[in-house]
């Protein structure tokens, strides 16, 4: 029988000082697994049904009202435990569940995006080239414009007619649905196309999205294929060329979200920055029993790909409208409330990627499977466009997240000088509430198919959950 040696008094040390990182299966119980399973697949039916802001919206306030959430309106009366939400012209959404103290003692406030790098059809889209026809795009957010060639794209959004009538479009996504893509330049011709840099493979205005091919009338009459598409178009929507001028159309990766390895233990989908922590923050305020201690907020922004800008955009004075109206129920300083809130930035962080090393720093990435993220700072090279949370808030969230069982790590998006990103984090800390980010990491981010590990994800709803009850 081999006797097991004690450790010597270095390895207790090490056991007692080093920080020591943990990849979740090794203590993941079975109970766990068979939550995480549940969990990421209502998140995948989320993804699949929300692929653009709009659609998250209307997605999401269903499930809302089902759980017992009503509209808030003006000059209410709230009570302890009572479920509110409101939505942001359709395009973000607002929630709340009244805790039993005073919203003068704060808030417990979850902010994610639901907006996601896309290709929007431009005011004037449809033209005919060569007996082809097309829609000019112009692309939403920071993406790799090769990436969206020869893949398929369905079609989203919202048209508003002469005559004021709301056209919702969803074309792609359901078997026999066609579906569209983007060309690019086959190998045999791409000579010159291979000396270009990455940026100018694929300059914007090419990436027009083909529509047809039929042409409609006599042979020798002009722009017989564009009037073949619109034919189609008011016959099945009502609409004439003049109604993309009030329209809002986008191509979105046609593939649904689907389970990534021989294990399935990773997410692949369109749009998971920012939406795997949006559903993470909605589904632990939905799944909320009793009344909280803390007024717990969940807020769904658009516009965070483009600056955060406009009426639904995090700098927004929406949310700050919403939440006045809450604590104008109580008769609550919107400051007080402010000033003691807590909130957690939900955005997704770059994991570590072992087939690009080279733009990583090891020793502070985040990597799959090792829990949600905390980001103490975000922004660019010299922490350009961060919030940079205290060192008090990062200690209030490790004993939150040990008190409640949250599996985590702390990480930065990469080397310094790589370059760098931004949440919505600054303009929560801008209004004097004590904000850091939390998320998901994620491999290919921004690509039209990103990855996600599910114990990262259901991790993250674990954090959500914590902060509610905080």
């Amino acid at each position: 029988m081999t006797e097991t040696k004690a450790p010597t008094l270095a390895q207790q040390k090490k056991e007692e000082l080093f920080l020591q990182r943990t990849n979740g299966y090794d203590v993941l119980t079975q109970e766990d697994r068979e939550a995480m399973e549940r969990y990421c697949t209502a998140y995948k039916h989320f993804l699949d049904e929300g692929k653009t802001e709009r659609e998250c919206v209307s997605y999401a306030v269903a499930l809302a009202q089902q759980a017992g959430f009503r509209p808030l309106e003006r000059g209410a009366v709230l009570n302890p435990g009572d479920k509110v939400y409101r939505s942001n012209r359709g395009k973000g959404l607002m929630l709340a569940v009244i805790g039993s103290k005073p919203l003068s003692q704060g808030a417990a406030i979850a902010a994610a995006h639901i907006d996601s790098p896309r290709l929007d059809l431009k005011q004037n889209p449809l033209y005919e080239e060569k007996e082809l026809a097309y829609c000019k795009t112009h692309y939403y957010g920071g993406i790799k414009k090769y990436q969206w060639t020869t893949i398929p794209l369905a079609l989203h959004g919202l048209v508003v007619l002469r005559d004021g009538t709301q056209v919702p479009i969803r074309i792609g996504e359901e078997p026999g649905d066609p579906q569209f893509t983007v060309g690019d330049l086959l190998p045999h011709l791409a000579a010159d196309q291979g000396k270009k840099t990455m940026g100018d493979i694929v300059k914007a205005e090419q990436l027009n999205l083909f529509v047809g091919s039929v042409p409609l009338g006599e042979k020798g009459e002009s722009d017989r294929v564009k009037l073949g598409v619109l034919d189609l178009l008011h016959e099945k929507y009502g609409m004439v060329e003049e109604d993309f001028l009030s329209a809002e159309l986008m191509a979105v990766p046609a593939a649904k979200a689907v389970d990534i390895g021989l294990d399935r233990s990773v997410i692949g989908a369109y749009g998971q920055d920012d939406r795997v922590c949006a559903f993470a923050c909605l589904q632990a305020l939905l799944d909320l029993e009793g009344t909280p201690e803390t007024t717990a907020v969940c807020v769904l922004a658009d516009k965070e790909e483009v600056g955060s800008l406009g009426v639904t955009g995090m700098q927004s004075a929406a949310f700050d409208v919403f939440m006045s109206d809450l604590c104008q129920a109580q008769g609550v300083p919107l400051k007080s409330c402010y000033e003691s809130a807590l909130c957690l930035s939900a955005d997704v962080t770059a994991a570590y990627d072992p087939n690009f090393a080279d733009a990583y720093e090891s020793r502070n990435s985040a990597y799959f499977n090792y829990g949600v993220c905390i980001s103490k700072y975000t922004g660019a090279r010299g922490k350009s466009g961060a919030s940079d949370a205290s060192a008090e808030l990062v200690g209030r969230l490790r004993r939150l997240f040990a008190q409640h069982g949250v599996l985590w790590q702390l990480a930065e998006l990469g080397k310094t000088d790589q370059g760098g990103g931004g949440t919505v984090a600054c303009y929560l800390a801008n209004r004097n509430i004590d904000t850091i980010d939390a998320g998901v990491p994620v491999l290919s981010m921004h690509a039209p198919f990103e990855t996600t590990a599910k114990l990262d994800c259901y991790m993250t709803y674990k954090a959500m959950t914590a902060l509610y009850h905080s």
